[in-house]
Protein backbone atom coordinates (compact mmCIF):
# COMPACT_ATOMS: atom_id res chain seq x y z
CA UNK A 1 0.00 0.00 0.00
CA UNK A 2 1.36 3.39 -1.19
CA UNK A 3 1.54 6.53 0.82
CA UNK A 4 -0.31 9.45 -0.14
CA UNK A 5 1.43 13.11 -0.63
CA UNK A 6 0.02 15.44 1.73
CA UNK A 7 -1.47 18.77 1.21
CA UNK A 8 -1.60 21.29 3.65
CA UNK A 9 -4.51 23.32 2.61
CA UNK A 10 -7.82 22.75 2.61
CA UNK A 11 -9.55 23.63 -1.39
CA UNK A 12 -12.98 24.32 -2.78
CA UNK A 13 -15.12 26.52 -4.91
CA UNK A 14 -17.24 28.98 -3.08
CA UNK A 15 -20.41 30.43 -5.53
CA UNK A 16 -17.73 31.15 -8.33
CA UNK A 17 -14.62 31.82 -6.12
CA UNK A 18 -11.77 29.45 -5.67
CA UNK A 19 -11.12 29.04 -1.98
CA UNK A 20 -7.52 27.85 -0.81
CA UNK A 21 -7.75 27.65 3.26
CA UNK A 22 -4.57 26.69 5.52
CA UNK A 23 -6.03 27.27 8.86
CA UNK A 24 -9.27 25.44 9.51
CA UNK A 25 -10.27 24.07 12.92
CA UNK A 26 -12.09 20.37 12.74
CA UNK A 27 -14.95 21.11 14.43
CA UNK A 28 -15.64 24.65 12.49
CA UNK A 29 -18.93 25.02 10.79
CA UNK A 30 -19.66 25.61 7.07
CA UNK A 31 -22.59 28.60 8.56
CA UNK A 32 -20.10 29.91 11.00
CA UNK A 33 -17.43 30.98 8.41
CA UNK A 34 -20.10 31.84 5.92
CA UNK A 35 -21.10 34.11 8.07
CA UNK A 36 -18.22 35.30 10.43
CA UNK A 37 -15.26 35.20 8.13
CA UNK A 38 -16.79 36.17 4.43
CA UNK A 39 -19.89 38.09 5.65
CA UNK A 40 -22.20 36.10 3.34
CA UNK A 41 -25.40 36.95 6.06
CA UNK A 42 -27.74 35.40 3.40
CA UNK A 43 -27.18 31.43 5.48
CA UNK A 44 -29.38 31.82 8.94
CA UNK A 45 -28.71 30.20 12.15
CA UNK A 46 -32.27 28.99 13.17
CA UNK A 47 -31.68 25.89 15.31
CA UNK A 48 -27.87 24.94 14.76
CA UNK A 49 -28.86 21.06 14.51
CA UNK A 50 -30.39 20.89 11.34
CA UNK A 51 -33.80 20.86 12.14
CA UNK A 52 -35.49 24.42 10.61
CA UNK A 53 -33.58 24.47 7.30
CA UNK A 54 -32.69 28.61 7.44
CA UNK A 55 -29.42 27.70 7.29
CA UNK A 56 -29.46 25.88 4.03
CA UNK A 57 -26.78 26.07 1.45
CA UNK A 58 -26.18 23.96 -2.04
CA UNK A 59 -23.29 21.92 -1.81
CA UNK A 60 -22.13 20.10 -5.55
CA UNK A 61 -20.06 17.35 -5.40
CA UNK A 62 -18.30 14.74 -8.62
CA UNK A 63 -20.77 11.65 -8.54
CA UNK A 64 -18.34 8.53 -9.47
CA UNK A 65 -19.83 8.37 -12.60
CA UNK A 66 -18.08 11.96 -13.61
CA UNK A 67 -20.95 13.81 -13.49
CA UNK A 68 -21.83 17.39 -10.91
CA UNK A 69 -25.00 16.95 -8.12
CA UNK A 70 -26.06 19.83 -6.34
CA UNK A 71 -27.78 18.81 -2.84
CA UNK A 72 -29.05 21.22 -0.20
CA UNK A 73 -27.21 20.52 2.87
CA UNK A 74 -27.56 22.09 6.93
CA UNK A 75 -24.25 24.54 7.27
CA UNK A 76 -24.91 25.00 10.27
CA UNK A 77 -24.00 21.04 10.81
CA UNK A 78 -21.55 20.76 7.86
CA UNK A 79 -17.92 20.90 8.75
CA UNK A 80 -16.00 23.32 6.81
CA UNK A 81 -13.17 20.47 6.44
CA UNK A 82 -15.37 18.00 4.80
CA UNK A 83 -15.83 20.32 1.83
CA UNK A 84 -12.13 19.59 -0.49
CA UNK A 85 -12.74 19.12 -3.35
CA UNK A 86 -16.61 20.48 -3.41
CA UNK A 87 -18.72 23.66 -4.94
CA UNK A 88 -20.54 25.42 -2.01
CA UNK A 89 -23.43 27.59 -3.28
CA UNK A 90 -25.42 30.40 -0.89
CA UNK A 91 -28.24 32.43 -1.95
CA UNK A 92 -26.22 35.06 -2.70
CA UNK A 93 -25.13 33.74 -5.93
CA UNK A 94 -28.45 33.62 -7.50
CA UNK A 95 -29.18 35.55 -10.64
CA UNK A 96 -31.80 35.69 -12.80
CA UNK A 97 -31.39 37.15 -17.04
CA UNK A 98 -31.22 40.66 -17.58
CA UNK A 99 -30.44 41.46 -13.77
CA UNK A 100 -33.63 40.12 -12.76
CA UNK A 101 -34.44 37.87 -9.65
CA UNK A 102 -33.77 34.32 -10.10
CA UNK A 103 -37.14 32.44 -10.84
CA UNK A 104 -37.06 30.86 -7.54
CA UNK A 105 -37.03 34.25 -5.95
CA UNK A 106 -39.71 35.72 -7.98
CA UNK A 107 -41.89 33.25 -7.31
CA UNK A 108 -41.49 33.25 -3.84
CA UNK A 109 -42.06 37.47 -4.08
CA UNK A 110 -44.81 36.92 -6.57
CA UNK A 111 -46.74 34.49 -4.22
CA UNK A 112 -46.49 35.93 -0.51
CA UNK A 113 -44.00 33.05 0.28
CA UNK A 114 -42.35 35.48 2.54
CA UNK A 115 -43.29 37.56 5.43
CA UNK A 116 -40.46 38.37 8.20
CA UNK A 117 -38.05 36.30 5.79
CA UNK A 118 -35.82 35.00 8.39
CA UNK A 119 -36.00 31.31 6.95
CA UNK A 120 -36.60 33.27 3.09
CA UNK A 121 -33.15 32.18 1.54
CA UNK A 122 -33.26 28.57 3.26
CA UNK A 123 -36.09 27.79 1.81
CA UNK A 124 -35.13 29.33 -1.92
CA UNK A 125 -32.55 27.17 -2.27
CA UNK A 126 -34.58 23.77 -0.85
CA UNK A 127 -36.47 24.94 -3.73
CA UNK A 128 -33.45 25.70 -6.15
CA UNK A 129 -31.85 22.21 -5.47
CA UNK A 130 -35.25 21.18 -6.13
CA UNK A 131 -36.16 22.98 -9.47
CA UNK A 132 -32.68 22.33 -10.75
CA UNK A 133 -33.74 18.35 -10.63
CA UNK A 134 -37.44 18.31 -11.37
CA UNK A 135 -38.36 21.63 -13.36
CA UNK A 136 -41.86 20.62 -12.75
CA UNK A 137 -42.51 18.70 -9.54
CA UNK A 138 -45.25 17.09 -7.93
CA UNK A 139 -46.95 18.34 -4.45
CA UNK A 140 -45.85 15.20 -3.27
CA UNK A 141 -42.18 15.94 -4.46
CA UNK A 142 -42.42 19.72 -3.03
CA UNK A 143 -43.59 18.54 0.37
CA UNK A 144 -40.57 16.41 0.44
CA UNK A 145 -38.57 19.00 -0.74
CA UNK A 146 -39.32 21.06 2.30
CA UNK A 147 -39.68 18.57 4.94
CA UNK A 148 -36.55 20.51 6.55
CA UNK A 149 -37.71 24.22 6.19
CA UNK A 150 -39.68 25.38 9.17
CA UNK A 151 -41.60 28.73 8.75
CA UNK A 152 -43.59 30.44 11.12
CA UNK A 153 -45.35 33.17 9.28
CA UNK A 154 -46.70 31.85 6.05
CA UNK A 155 -48.51 28.88 6.86
CA UNK A 156 -46.29 26.92 4.17
CA UNK A 157 -49.64 27.47 1.38
CA UNK A 158 -48.31 30.31 -0.16
CA UNK A 159 -44.51 28.80 -0.42
CA UNK A 160 -46.26 25.61 -2.09
CA UNK A 161 -48.22 27.81 -4.72
CA UNK A 162 -44.78 29.79 -5.53
CA UNK A 163 -43.08 26.28 -5.93
CA UNK A 164 -45.19 25.00 -8.25
CA UNK A 165 -44.81 28.12 -10.33
CA UNK A 166 -40.87 28.56 -10.47
CA UNK A 167 -40.70 27.26 -13.88
CA UNK A 168 -43.45 29.91 -15.56
CA UNK A 169 -40.87 32.27 -14.79
CA UNK A 170 -37.84 30.84 -16.83
CA UNK A 171 -36.98 27.13 -17.77
CA UNK A 172 -33.89 25.37 -16.25
CA UNK A 173 -31.78 25.89 -19.22
CA UNK A 174 -30.57 29.71 -18.92
CA UNK A 175 -29.75 28.53 -15.33
CA UNK A 176 -26.16 29.30 -14.31
CA UNK A 177 -25.68 26.34 -12.52
CA UNK A 178 -27.02 24.26 -15.39
CA UNK A 179 -25.14 25.97 -18.15
CA UNK A 180 -21.76 25.96 -16.48
CA UNK A 181 -22.26 22.53 -15.59
CA UNK A 182 -19.05 21.35 -18.23
CA UNK A 183 -17.09 24.15 -16.78
CA UNK A 184 -17.60 23.58 -12.70
CA UNK A 185 -17.15 19.58 -13.26
CA UNK A 186 -13.72 20.83 -14.66
CA UNK A 187 -12.71 22.81 -12.06
CA UNK A 188 -13.45 20.64 -9.75
CA UNK A 189 -11.78 17.85 -10.81
CA UNK A 190 -8.56 19.79 -11.32
CA UNK A 191 -8.71 20.01 -7.59
CA UNK A 192 -8.57 16.20 -7.49
CA UNK A 193 -5.14 15.77 -6.80
CA UNK A 194 -4.90 12.63 -5.18
CA UNK A 195 -3.53 13.63 -2.35
CA UNK A 196 -4.18 13.10 1.53
CA UNK A 197 -5.73 16.64 3.39
CA UNK A 198 -4.17 17.04 6.79
CA UNK A 199 -4.18 20.70 8.70
CA UNK A 200 -3.48 20.83 12.11
CA UNK A 201 -4.27 24.13 14.20
CA UNK A 202 -4.68 25.13 17.43
CA UNK A 203 -7.86 23.77 17.84
CA UNK A 204 -6.85 20.26 16.65
CA UNK A 205 -6.03 18.42 13.70
CA UNK A 206 -8.32 17.30 10.37
CA UNK A 207 -7.80 14.34 7.69
CA UNK A 208 -9.44 14.24 4.50
CA UNK A 209 -7.80 10.43 2.90
CA UNK A 210 -6.88 10.76 -0.52
CA UNK A 211 -8.82 7.33 -1.43
CA UNK A 212 -10.56 4.49 0.37
CA UNK A 213 -6.86 2.37 1.27
CA UNK A 214 -5.42 5.64 2.37
CA UNK A 215 -8.51 5.84 5.04
CA UNK A 216 -8.02 2.15 6.21
CA UNK A 217 -4.12 2.97 6.79
CA UNK A 218 -5.36 6.05 8.90
CA UNK A 219 -8.70 4.53 10.80
CA UNK A 220 -5.85 1.65 11.45
CA UNK A 221 -3.46 4.33 12.59
CA UNK A 222 -5.38 6.14 14.57
CA UNK A 223 -8.61 4.31 16.32
CA UNK A 224 -9.78 6.65 18.12
CA UNK A 225 -10.07 9.77 15.73
CA UNK A 226 -13.49 10.72 14.98
CA UNK A 227 -14.80 9.75 11.74
CA UNK A 228 -17.04 12.02 9.82
CA UNK A 229 -19.47 10.92 7.09
CA UNK A 230 -22.57 13.14 6.81
CA UNK A 231 -21.75 14.97 9.79
CA UNK A 232 -25.72 14.96 10.86
CA UNK A 233 -24.95 13.36 13.96
CA UNK A 234 -21.45 14.44 14.96
CA UNK A 235 -22.66 17.86 14.05
CA UNK A 236 -25.07 18.19 17.09
CA UNK A 237 -21.86 16.76 19.26
CA UNK A 238 -20.28 20.56 18.18
CA UNK A 239 -23.16 22.94 18.28
CA UNK A 240 -25.32 20.94 21.24
CA UNK A 241 -22.59 19.33 23.63
CA UNK A 242 -19.58 21.31 22.63
CA UNK A 243 -17.31 18.23 22.54
CA UNK A 244 -14.10 18.08 21.13
CA UNK A 245 -14.10 16.05 18.19
CA UNK A 246 -9.97 16.07 17.33
CA UNK A 247 -8.51 14.27 15.19
CA UNK A 248 -11.49 14.05 13.07
CA UNK A 249 -11.14 11.98 9.70
CA UNK A 250 -13.85 13.21 6.76
CA UNK A 251 -14.73 10.45 4.26
CA UNK A 252 -17.54 12.32 2.71
CA UNK A 253 -15.87 12.78 -0.65
CA UNK A 254 -14.17 8.55 -1.17
CA UNK A 255 -16.33 7.48 -4.27
CA UNK A 256 -14.77 3.96 -3.34
CA UNK A 257 -17.87 4.25 -0.21
CA UNK A 258 -20.37 5.34 -2.62
CA UNK A 259 -21.53 2.33 -4.38
CA UNK A 260 -24.84 0.57 -4.82
CA UNK A 261 -24.84 -2.42 -6.65
CA UNK A 262 -27.16 -5.54 -6.87
CA UNK A 263 -26.22 -9.04 -7.66
CA UNK A 264 -28.26 -12.66 -6.98
CA UNK A 265 -30.84 -11.09 -4.84
CA UNK A 266 -28.37 -8.56 -2.64
CA UNK A 267 -28.53 -5.20 -2.56
CA UNK A 268 -24.75 -3.85 -1.39
CA UNK A 269 -24.60 -0.36 -0.30
CA UNK A 270 -21.28 1.37 0.47
CA UNK A 271 -20.88 3.07 3.95
CA UNK A 272 -20.97 6.18 2.62
CA UNK A 273 -23.83 6.13 0.54
CA UNK A 274 -26.45 8.88 1.47
CA UNK A 275 -29.95 8.32 1.93
CA UNK A 276 -30.86 10.57 -1.02
CA UNK A 277 -28.09 8.44 -2.69
CA UNK A 278 -30.07 4.74 -2.04
CA UNK A 279 -33.48 6.19 -2.82
CA UNK A 280 -33.66 4.95 -6.69
CA UNK A 281 -32.18 1.33 -5.74
CA UNK A 282 -34.53 1.05 -2.99
CA UNK A 283 -37.37 2.10 -4.56
CA UNK A 284 -36.75 -0.65 -7.20
CA UNK A 285 -36.32 -3.75 -4.91
CA UNK A 286 -37.64 -2.88 -1.50
CA UNK A 287 -40.29 0.14 -1.98
CA UNK A 288 -41.37 -0.08 1.92
CA UNK A 289 -37.98 1.07 2.51
CA UNK A 290 -37.93 4.42 0.64
CA UNK A 291 -41.11 5.45 2.46
CA UNK A 292 -39.35 5.42 6.00
CA UNK A 293 -36.08 6.79 4.42
CA UNK A 294 -38.56 10.33 3.83
CA UNK A 295 -39.67 10.29 7.09
CA UNK A 296 -35.94 10.54 8.13
CA UNK A 297 -35.23 14.17 8.87
CA UNK A 298 -35.36 16.71 6.17
CA UNK A 299 -34.07 16.39 2.58
CA UNK A 300 -31.10 18.19 3.34
CA UNK A 301 -30.26 15.66 6.20
CA UNK A 302 -31.13 12.32 3.94
CA UNK A 303 -28.33 14.77 1.42
CA UNK A 304 -25.99 14.42 4.20
CA UNK A 305 -26.26 11.60 6.21
CA UNK A 306 -24.75 7.79 5.41
CA UNK A 307 -27.02 4.78 5.98
CA UNK A 308 -23.27 3.02 6.74
CA UNK A 309 -22.93 6.19 9.15
CA UNK A 310 -26.79 5.11 10.85
CA UNK A 311 -25.71 1.59 11.74
CA UNK A 312 -22.54 2.24 12.92
CA UNK A 313 -23.36 5.00 15.46
CA UNK A 314 -24.93 2.14 17.12
CA UNK A 315 -27.61 4.32 18.32
CA UNK A 316 -31.09 2.36 19.58
CA UNK A 317 -33.48 4.60 17.71
CA UNK A 318 -31.37 4.73 14.46
CA UNK A 319 -33.95 3.92 11.56
CA UNK A 320 -32.44 1.92 9.62
CA UNK A 321 -30.83 -0.92 11.47
CA UNK A 322 -34.22 -2.47 12.53
CA UNK A 323 -35.26 -3.03 9.00
CA UNK A 324 -32.55 -4.35 7.78
CA UNK A 325 -31.86 -6.96 10.68
CA UNK A 326 -35.18 -7.75 9.52
CA UNK A 327 -34.18 -8.27 5.75
CA UNK A 328 -31.55 -10.57 7.24
CA UNK A 329 -28.69 -8.12 6.07
CA UNK A 330 -24.81 -8.23 6.59
CA UNK A 331 -22.04 -5.94 6.94
CA UNK A 332 -18.59 -5.92 6.15
CA UNK A 333 -15.95 -4.43 8.31
CA UNK A 334 -12.60 -3.60 7.19
CA UNK A 335 -9.12 -2.87 9.18
CA UNK A 336 -6.82 -2.43 6.87
CA UNK A 337 -6.83 -4.81 4.38
CA UNK A 338 -8.35 -7.30 6.34
CA UNK A 339 -12.50 -7.68 5.95
CA UNK A 340 -14.98 -9.85 7.67
CA UNK A 341 -18.56 -10.52 6.92
CA UNK A 342 -21.12 -10.79 9.99
CA UNK A 343 -25.01 -10.32 10.13
CA UNK A 344 -26.37 -6.99 11.24
CA UNK A 345 -27.80 -8.11 14.33
CA UNK A 346 -24.83 -9.54 15.72
CA UNK A 347 -22.93 -5.80 15.55
CA UNK A 348 -24.74 -4.57 18.43
CA UNK A 349 -24.00 -5.83 21.59
CA UNK A 350 -25.12 -3.53 24.24
CA UNK A 351 -25.86 0.44 24.31
CA UNK A 352 -22.65 2.46 22.63
CA UNK A 353 -21.12 -1.27 21.99
CA UNK A 354 -20.30 -2.53 18.78
CA UNK A 355 -18.65 -5.68 17.28
CA UNK A 356 -15.78 -3.48 16.00
CA UNK A 357 -12.22 -3.84 16.71
CA UNK A 358 -10.14 -1.12 17.01
CA UNK A 359 -9.32 0.69 13.81
CA UNK A 360 -12.15 -1.68 11.81
CA UNK A 361 -14.87 0.65 10.08
CA UNK A 362 -18.11 -0.08 8.65
CA UNK A 363 -17.45 -0.96 4.66
CA UNK A 364 -20.54 -2.04 2.96
CA UNK A 365 -24.09 -2.86 4.67
CA UNK A 366 -25.59 -6.09 1.96
CA UNK A 367 -29.41 -6.31 1.96
CA UNK A 368 -31.40 -9.19 0.95
CA UNK A 369 -34.25 -8.27 -1.23
CA UNK A 370 -37.48 -9.82 -0.58
CA UNK A 371 -38.61 -12.88 -2.19
CA UNK A 372 -41.76 -12.59 -4.07
CA UNK A 373 -43.25 -14.93 -1.07
CA UNK A 374 -42.11 -12.80 1.36
CA UNK A 375 -43.81 -9.84 3.31
CA UNK A 376 -41.80 -6.61 4.04
CA UNK A 377 -43.34 -3.78 6.40
CA UNK A 378 -41.87 -1.17 8.68
CA UNK A 379 -43.21 1.38 10.84
CA UNK A 380 -42.56 4.19 12.34
CA UNK A 381 -44.37 5.81 15.07
CA UNK A 382 -43.40 9.40 15.93
CA UNK A 383 -44.73 12.72 17.73
CA UNK A 384 -44.95 14.16 13.91
CA UNK A 385 -44.75 12.17 10.84
CA UNK A 386 -42.21 14.22 9.30
CA UNK A 387 -38.36 14.96 10.45
CA UNK A 388 -38.96 13.68 14.04
CA UNK A 389 -36.81 11.08 16.11
CA UNK A 390 -38.24 7.34 16.57
CA UNK A 391 -40.39 6.62 19.50
CA UNK A 392 -41.08 3.36 18.44
CA UNK A 393 -39.71 1.89 15.04
CA UNK A 394 -41.33 -2.01 13.42
CA UNK A 395 -39.82 -3.86 10.99
CA UNK A 396 -41.33 -7.14 9.67
CA UNK A 397 -40.85 -10.12 7.55
CA UNK A 398 -42.86 -12.69 6.64
CA UNK A 399 -43.06 -15.77 4.49
CA UNK A 400 -45.60 -18.39 5.11
CA UNK A 401 -46.29 -21.89 3.85
CA UNK A 402 -48.85 -23.06 0.94
CA UNK A 403 -50.93 -24.27 4.26
CA UNK A 404 -51.34 -20.76 5.81
CA UNK A 405 -48.73 -21.25 8.45
CA UNK A 406 -45.39 -19.17 9.34
CA UNK A 407 -43.01 -20.43 7.76
CA UNK A 408 -40.74 -18.15 8.49
CA UNK A 409 -40.53 -14.42 10.14
CA UNK A 410 -38.02 -12.04 11.50
CA UNK A 411 -38.99 -9.43 13.28
CA UNK A 412 -36.92 -6.41 14.61
CA UNK A 413 -37.32 -3.17 16.90
CA UNK A 414 -35.78 0.02 17.59
CA UNK A 415 -36.67 2.13 20.53
CA UNK A 416 -37.66 -0.99 23.09
CA UNK A 417 -34.21 -1.89 24.08
CA UNK A 418 -30.45 -0.47 24.25
CA UNK A 419 -29.50 -1.90 20.93
CA UNK A 420 -32.06 -2.25 17.87
CA UNK A 421 -32.86 -5.69 18.69
CA UNK A 422 -35.46 -8.83 17.63
CA UNK A 423 -38.16 -9.74 18.79
CA UNK A 424 -37.02 -13.69 19.40
CA UNK A 425 -40.09 -14.82 21.75
CA UNK A 426 -42.53 -13.18 19.51
CA UNK A 427 -41.14 -14.66 16.39
CA UNK A 428 -41.06 -18.10 18.56
CA UNK A 429 -44.24 -17.70 19.11
CA UNK A 430 -45.42 -17.36 15.53
CA UNK A 431 -43.20 -20.07 13.66
CA UNK A 432 -45.36 -22.95 12.79
CA UNK A 433 -48.46 -21.68 14.03
CA UNK A 434 -51.45 -20.68 11.47
CA UNK A 435 -51.06 -16.75 10.40
CA UNK A 436 -54.39 -15.81 12.08
CA UNK A 437 -55.60 -13.01 14.48
CA UNK A 438 -55.73 -16.17 17.53
CA UNK A 439 -52.50 -16.94 17.27
CA UNK A 440 -50.91 -13.30 16.76
CA UNK A 441 -52.91 -11.73 19.59
CA UNK A 442 -51.02 -14.91 21.44
CA UNK A 443 -48.12 -14.20 20.22
CA UNK A 444 -48.54 -10.37 21.31
CA UNK A 445 -47.94 -11.69 25.18
CA UNK A 446 -45.03 -12.41 24.58
CA UNK A 447 -43.39 -9.51 23.78
CA UNK A 448 -41.92 -8.82 27.55
CA UNK A 449 -39.81 -11.45 27.28
CA UNK A 450 -37.77 -9.87 24.55
CA UNK A 451 -38.18 -6.14 25.63
CA UNK A 452 -38.32 -3.68 28.70
CA UNK A 453 -38.55 -0.23 27.57
CA UNK A 454 -37.50 3.09 29.09
CA UNK A 455 -39.52 5.92 29.35
CA UNK A 456 -38.11 9.32 28.09
CA UNK A 457 -39.14 12.13 26.38
CA UNK A 458 -40.49 10.45 23.42
CA UNK A 459 -42.74 8.26 24.81
CA UNK A 460 -43.48 5.94 28.43
CA UNK A 461 -42.30 2.46 28.74
CA UNK A 462 -46.18 1.63 29.07
CA UNK A 463 -46.99 3.36 25.29
CA UNK A 464 -43.91 2.14 23.84
CA UNK A 465 -45.15 -1.74 24.72
CA UNK A 466 -48.38 -1.56 24.17
CA UNK A 467 -47.62 0.06 20.18
CA UNK A 468 -45.26 -2.42 19.54
CA UNK A 469 -48.09 -5.41 20.10
CA UNK A 470 -50.25 -3.26 18.33
CA UNK A 471 -47.73 -2.89 15.32
CA UNK A 472 -47.51 -6.19 15.18
CA UNK A 473 -51.00 -6.54 15.00
CA UNK A 474 -51.51 -4.07 12.24
CA UNK A 475 -49.08 -6.04 10.19
CA UNK A 476 -51.01 -8.75 10.50
CA UNK A 477 -54.46 -7.15 9.12
CA UNK A 478 -52.93 -5.79 6.17
CA UNK A 479 -50.95 -8.84 5.27
CA UNK A 480 -54.70 -10.22 5.41
CA UNK A 481 -57.19 -7.45 4.18
CA UNK A 482 -55.89 -7.14 0.72
CA UNK A 483 -56.81 -3.49 1.01
CA UNK A 484 -53.61 -0.95 0.37
CA UNK A 485 -52.06 0.78 2.91
CA UNK A 486 -54.47 3.77 3.95
CA UNK A 487 -52.12 7.46 4.28
CA UNK A 488 -54.61 10.07 4.76
CA UNK A 489 -53.25 13.32 3.07
CA UNK A 490 -52.72 16.62 4.77
CA UNK A 491 -55.53 18.37 2.22
CA UNK A 492 -57.70 15.37 3.73
CA UNK A 493 -56.98 15.73 7.06
CA UNK A 494 -58.16 19.45 6.82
Amino acid sequence: MTTAPIRSKLRFILNGQDIVLGDVAPDQTLLDWLRLSRLLKGTKEGCAEGDCGACTVLVGRLTPAGGLVYEGVNACIRFLGSLDGFHVVTVEHLSGSDERLHPVQQAMVDFHGSQCGFCTPGFVMSLYGLWMQTPEPSDRQIEIALQGNLCRCTGYEPILRAARAISSYGGTAKDPLLAERASMIARLQALRDGARLEIESGDGKLIVPADLDDFAALRDALPSATIVAGSTDVGLWVTKHMRRISPVIFIAGLNELKTVAVSNGVISIGAGVTYSEAVETLSQHIPALVELVNRIGGQQVRNMGTIGGNIANGSPIGDTPPPLIALGASLTLRKGAKRRTIPLQDFFIAYGKQDRQPGEFVEAVHVPIPSVNETFAVYKVTKRRDEDITAVLAAFCLKLSADGTVAGIRIAYGGMAATPKRASAVEGALLGQPWNEAAVERAMERYAEDYAPLSDMRATAEYRALAAKNLLLRFYLETTSGAELAQVSRYEAA
